[in-house]
């Protein structure tokens, strides 16, 4: 009985317990979920399991069940990220625990009965729960929020490497407050459309509308949040990301000012879809610019900093080292430099193909057929939430003390495989800008092969992760009880601060 009371303090009472549960859980959505999937479908494996675990599949209810999919796997990640920020930002012991203790009961009662109610019957009971869940993790960000509040004076910054301003203000911790207050708001943004579900209003998946001249103002608001959320999800990381690799300096202090700004903007932006639609994306696009301007500034510090400590390794001068040794100093640690690289690759697949549709909109994408803009579209929302995904993968790689070989194999692959995948999709999605429908199969064969494998080798490496994980939770003196009390001397350490 102690021995399972201690595993259950490591998993919900330390940081590394909690976000390895969250992964974890993600992981057996995703493949259990994951048979239903088009390649699942073409191997035969699809209809077996949908029998094998009594899944009720009603065709009119797709949409519902892939919606209600999307937030119970964005509900976890959003608690991993505040089990991040609780680490990572200075707070009170007992705000915390309180917020981690919320966020936690809050996407788990979701994620369980929310799919329970969408694959498994109709029983409103279970919906019922799925929404509490949905409640709790909202009050969870609303305690998030009071534990950020930047003009505590306890907070203000003593060390002037760190952007603040005048007063000590910490301009970092604002930027983080920001981004919770625009989650919060962006949330209601979304719930007020889900609220009106079953009152005239149905439910759809965003691309499926997008050509539809005239849209609801409910319509809106579910396009506005799908977008504004996944925003602000990236933000978060990039925050956390900058936190890891101890962001300071010049670069830090003209990258928080510009984040804030763009958070602040990019959020107004699609707040303003609904009432003010034709100006909206304009909002939206200045907003975008200094938010990849202060990413590009991480980027390029997290870079300097690497070949820095790299070439220190090696024993060799930055200024005797040629390009060669810098670049091998750069590559020297594949999870730091992977999680920035996955920003700075992002755009490549992501933003310069969204820049590229709403430049050419009429021009050349309508006149596409329908379902290829829809592909499109499909495409670069899974593409940045997959980055964002193994962003978090490669920071909790470093968490779990990955070293050595291991390090390097599982922060490579990673990377590698992931990068594949995320580019073979968009030459995928966009194949109709240089490939006639009648020569397109080659492409779309390789593209899917390379697609699969990519994601399969991503998959694998998490998987052995986990296993790796779940096998050292079987010993008696395994990494978990470092862990623990690596966590209990962090909590010891937060409660002697203000």
């Amino acid at each position: 009985m102690q021995a399972i009371k201690q595993r259950y303090q490591f998993l919900f009472g330390s940081t590394k317990g909690l976000v390895l549960v969250a992964i974890a859980m993600i992981s057996l959505e995703t493949v259990f979920f994951g048979m239903l999937s088009g390649p699942m479908a073409e191997l035969g494996i699809r209809e077996p399991w949908v029998r094998l675990t009594g899944m009720q599949l009603h065709p009119a209810e797709r949409e519902g069940r892939i919606i209600m999919l999307y937030h119970t796997i964005a509900m976890a990640v959003v608690a991993i990220e505040v089990y991040f920020i609780t680490a990572l930002v200075k707070m009170k012991r007992e705000q915390q625990t309180n917020i981690n203790a919320m966020v936690t009961v809050g996407y788990l009662v979701s994620m369980i009965f929310g799919m329970w109610f969408a694959y498994f019957g109709r029983n409103f009971i279970y919906h019922g729960l799925f929404i509490f869940g949905q409640s709790l993790v909202f009050f969870a960000g609303v305690m998030l929020a009071a534990a950020l509040w930047p003009w505590n004076k306890a907070y203000y910054v003593r060390d002037t490497a760190y952007a603040h301003t005048r007063s000590g203000l910490d301009l970092e911790r604002l930027a983080f407050f920001v981004m919770t207050v625009a989650t919060l708001g962006s949330s209601i943004f979304g719930a007020v459309a889900g609220a009106n579900f079953g009152n005239g209003f149905e439910v759809f998946l965003a691309e499926d509308v997008v050509r539809e001249p005239h849209k609801s103002p409910l319509d809106l608001a579910v396009i506005g949040h799908l977008h504004i959320m996944l925003t602000l999800i990236a933000v978060a990381l990039a925050l956390i990301i900058g936190r890891w690799v101890d962001f300071k300096g010049r670069l830090h202090k003209w990258a928080m000012p510009a984040m804030i700004i763009g958070t602040v903007i990019v959020t107004l932006g699609v707040w303003a879809v609904v009432p003010f639609e034709s100006i909206a994306h304009i909002i939206i696009n200045v907003g975008s610019v200094f938010m990849l301007g202060a990413s590009f500034l991480l980027i390029a510090f997290t870079w300097r900093q690497q070949i820095r400590l790299g070439l220190a390794k090696r024993g060799v001068s930055r200024a005797e080292a040629g390009f060669g040794q810098k670049l091998a100093a750069l590559l020297h640690d594949p999870l730091p430099f992977g999680a920035t690289w996955q920003m700075l690759f992002m755009n490549f697949v992501v933003t310069a193909v969204g820049v590229y549709m709403a430049i050419n909109l009429d021009d050349v994408i309508r006149e596409w057929p329908w379902r290829e803009e829809r592909i499109t579209l499909t495409g670069h929302w899974h593409i940045l939430a997959g980055i964002i995904g193994t962003i978090i993968l490669l920071y909790y790689g470093d968490l779990a003390g990955l070293k050595g070989r291991v390090r390097q194999w599982f922060g490579w692959t990673i990377i590698i495989a992931s990068d594949i995948a995320f580019a073979a999709v968009t030459l995928f999605s966009t194949k109709r800008l240089f490939v006639r429908e009648s020569a397109q199969q080659p492409l779309v064969n390789w593209t899917m092969w390379l697609t699969d494998a990519g994601l399969f080798l991503v998959l694998v490496v998490l998987g052995a992760l986990m296993a790796w994980r779940l096998i050292d939770l079987f010993k008696a003196r395994g990494r978990w009880r470092e862990e623990m009390a690596e966590s209990t001397l962090q909590s010891l350490v937060k409660e002697v601060e203000p």
